[in-house]
């Protein structure tokens, strides 16, 4: 059984918000919490680049190659290759965001399809990071049929577009949102979704409790498995064997520490 949590999706590696000391120190923090892996995501060319470093230097942590698309307007992507990165397992975080006035709509849609498609051509999966815009976004993904099994990341929108996800085979990233916030998504939801989840932070944002008001860090993935546990009403063993087999599976992630 694994009995070890991951931390799908943070941003440990921007020294905006953790300095090299703080983020030493939360992930020894981390894994004193049975946090054994963690990946880190871009958020552009020059984060993806840090997230790149960080995870080289620092056993069981990985990264991811995105775009956010909020830079869609002045973004110009140019495809790298993948052939030569290690630990790299996923383009991400892309996506659509709709959220703040101002967006460029078909900018941010050429640039999705032009990084699903690069993932594609590389055997990636894609995390996603999809705000206002879940319409648009299922229109595009209905154009890549051979995406691989990939993340919709926070997810926090209706049930009903929750159900459309899920039957377009994305997984779904869970986080603190789900101990604080009322989501209608996931009212009355049963043990059969974690078939479908992984777990992140987001850190440095969207602490779960008990935590509000500090910093996010990936050892509070702990805390989200335990909410997760008291809600569908199964062991934080069970959540951490399904989550983790999920991450593992999406994200081709060896085992820990070298372990067999």
């Amino acid at each position: 059984m694994t009995n070890y949590l991951v931390d799908s999706h943070c941003h440990l590696h921007d020294r905006e918000f953790f300095s090299n000391d703080e983020a030493e120190k939360m992930l020894k923090t981390a894994l004193s919490r049975d946090v054994k892996q963690i990946i880190c995501i871009g958020t552009s060319h020059d984060d993806s680049l840090a997230a790149e470093k960080f995870a080289n230097s620092h056993a069981d942590t990985f990264w991811t190659y995105g775009i956010h698309p909020e830079s869609a307007k002045e973004a110009v992507f140019h495809e790298f290759s993948v052939e030569t990165r290690e630990k790299l397992v996923a383009i991400g975080e892309i996506g659509l965001d709709y959220h703040y006035p101002g967006f460029d709509k078909s900018a941010q849609i050429r640039l999705l399809e032009e990084m699903i498609s690069f993932s594609i051509s590389k055997n990636l999966p894609c995390s996603f990071h999809v705000r206002d815009a879940l319409p648009d976004f299922f229109a595009v993904l209905d154009n890549f049929p051979k995406l691989k099994p990939s993340v919709l990341h926070s997810f926090s929108d209706s049930k009903k577009n929750l159900e459309i996800a899920l039957g377009k085979g994305l997984f779904i990233g869970i986080n603190g949102l789900i101990t604080f916030a009322n989501l209608d998504c996931y009212k009355g939801i049963d043990s059969s979704i974690l078939d479908r989840v992984v777990l992140e932070t987001d850190a440095p944002f969207l602490t779960p409790t008990p935590n509000r008001g500090k910093i996010n860090e990936p050892g509070n993935i702990k805390d989200i498995a335990s909410y997760l546990s008291t809600k569908l009403g199964v062991s934080e063993e069970i959540i951490a064997e399904k989550t983790t087999k999920n991450v593992r599976k999406i994200f081709n992630l060896p085992n820990p520490g070298g372990e067999i």
